[in-house]
């Protein structure tokens, strides 16, 4: 699996102000239903569900929200940048500014669970961070997500 067998270029996105987590969730809810055609208020409510069981900010400026959906037929991936960082509740205590939000189908099973170790991997990179936060152009955003993890699997 590779980001962008299940990232497309739609979904990614800079947003200049984020004042909630609750308002980034309806913000990838529009995303997942403007790239995926996926309910956008079912996204909404299964990542809002998800984070009550424990924060999905892994440290270091990202978050990791992820979800199952009756609708979803494959892993999909959402990527936003926040321009002003977010409180998240992550586990360093640090604001986020790099989400990326996975949907998954109610059967996923270990696809789900691939794909977020193959996020999780990609966004552990300081450099691919690095270049995440110095862009704000969407293709570009794309680009660096997915040939960083095409080069790796060279």
């Amino acid at each position: 699996m590779q980001l962008g067998e299940i990232l497309q270029q739609s979904a990614v996105k800079t947003i200049s102000s984020c004042t909630s987590k609750k308002r980034l969730f309806h913000d990838l809810g529009e995303l997942a239903e403007s790239s995926y055609e996926l309910n956008a208020t079912a996204v909404i409510e299964a990542l809002i569900e998800r984070e009550g069981l424990g924060p999905t900010g892994v440290g270091h400026g990202v978050a990791l929200p992820h979800a199952r959906i009756a609708g979803a037929d494959a892993v999909k991936g959402i990527f936003l940048r926040l321009e002003k960082p977010l409180n998240f509740d992550a586990v360093d205590r640090q604001p986020v500014d790099l989400v990326f939000a996975l949907i998954a189908p109610e059967s996923a099973g270990v696809d789900h669970l691939k794909a977020l170790a193959l996020v999780s991997r990609t966004l552990r990179d300081a450099s691919v961070c690095s270049k995440l936060r110095a862009n704000s152009d969407p293709a570009t955003l794309h680009t660096i997500l997915t040939e960083q993890q095409s080069s790796q699997a060279a």
